[in-house]
């Protein structure tokens, strides 16, 4: 068992980096994301790449790769409830291994544009190469941090992003800088991580358990009040449904969708 280290004793850049050494990881050997996978929430071991596969139809999966087809570190399926239209602009939120920005360049067509921003090279890489086999004219993966995008005001229609926003350690920043990208009227579709009700503050301080999605996780109500904060209007809960099984550290959580849970939300930024 690793020693465990104080994630309000770090700076958000060692935040950040403790996400991206575990990200990095993920790129070059599987998938990690929830609190019984030991690559995600422990020690390293053989990642399981099947974690996220599940939300996503064979229909919008075929056509890729075995590769990317069975690469996904999300909690849902955004782009079920996005829905893209052709021409569209389209940006991923923490973009990983590219599989939303495929599948979103399928609906924009070739008319539309999708960019993928993540922090991590080695997932950058792996999406770009991916990108280039597929013959994928309509992607580009821009490097960066969701806090500080490399993306110009109000040039973008649709904002995706899948079980990435709980990582940040600045969430109310990453909503700020996804509404001053989006076009007015332009929408925000996001699959994330929520929590049923307070974590255990031992939970809450575990650097590991950050990196691993969890304990970044934000109850329901204060995740979207960050939206609304930000200037998002029409916030709205579009689907939940049950990620981890109920376990002893979860003690005192509870909620009909278990201690922390799939959240599917959106929202738009005002036409004026």
């Amino acid at each position: 068992m690793s020693t465990l280290v104080d994630v309000t004793m770090l700076s958000a850049e060692e935040v950040r980096g403790a996400v991206r050494e575990r990200y990095a990881r993920a790129a070059t050997s599987g998938s990690c994301c929830g609190p019984s996978d030991s690559a995600c929430c422990g020690e390293a071991s053989a990642p399981d790449t099947s974690v996220g596969v599940g939300f996503y139809s064979s229909e919008e999966l075929t056509g890729l790769s075995e590769e990317v087809a069975s690469f996904s570190l999300g909690c849902g399926n955004p782009i079920a409830f996005a829905q893209p239209q052709p021409g569209e602009t389209v940006l991923d939120l923490g973009s990983g291994g590219g599989l939303d920005c495929f599948i979103a360049a399928r609906y924009v067509g070739p008319t539309g544009h999708v960019i993928g921003v993540d922090m991590t090279p080695a997932m950058l890489e792996r999406a770009a190469d991916a990108a280039s086999r597929l013959g994928l004219a309509n992607v580009e993966f821009r490097q960066g941090l969701i806090e500080a995008l490399p993306v110009a005001n109000d040039s973008v229609d649709l904002i995706i992003s899948n079980c990435v926003i709980n990582l940040s350690p600045d969430k109310d920043q990453v909503f700020r800088e996804a509404f001053r990208v989006l076009k007015p009227g332009g929408r925000l579709v996001v699959s994330d991580l929520v929590t049923a009700g307070e974590l255990p503050e031992a939970v809450k301080r575990d650097v590991e358990l950050w990196a691993g999605c969890i304990s970044g996780a934000l109850p329901e109500s204060d995740y979207t009040a960050k939206m609304t904060s930000a200037g998002f209007e029409h916030v709205a809960p579009l689907a939940r449904s049950t990620y981890t099984e109920d376990a002893p550290e979860w003690e005192g959580i509870g909620g009909p969708n278990g201690p922390i849970y799939s959240l599917k939300v959106r929202g738009y930024k005002p036409l004026n």
